[in-house]
């Protein structure tokens, strides 16, 4: 498994903590490890959706995210 972090800007309380989850609990192939405001933790099972793919979800959800790692 690949390990991804996410930056999220837009988050501010227990609120967005649990949106930002939903959203990356919507994804297959996605196991959500911690979500903190500004901040998600995720690994990736092998062929599952891309750093970017995972973002956007992020995004769709209403919140500025970027990968800044994979490993």
């Amino acid at each position: 498994m690949a390990k991804v972090t996410l930056r999220i800007e837009g988050m501010s309380c227990g609120h967005c903590v649990n949106a930002v989850n939903r959203a990356l609990h919507s994804l297959s192939g996605v196991t959500v490890g911690t979500v903190t405001v500004g901040r998600a933790d995720v690994e990736v099972a092998e062929g599952g959706p891309a750093p970017e793919a995972i973002a956007e979800v992020v995004r769709a959800a209403g919140y500025a995210a970027t990968a800044v790692q994979a490993g």
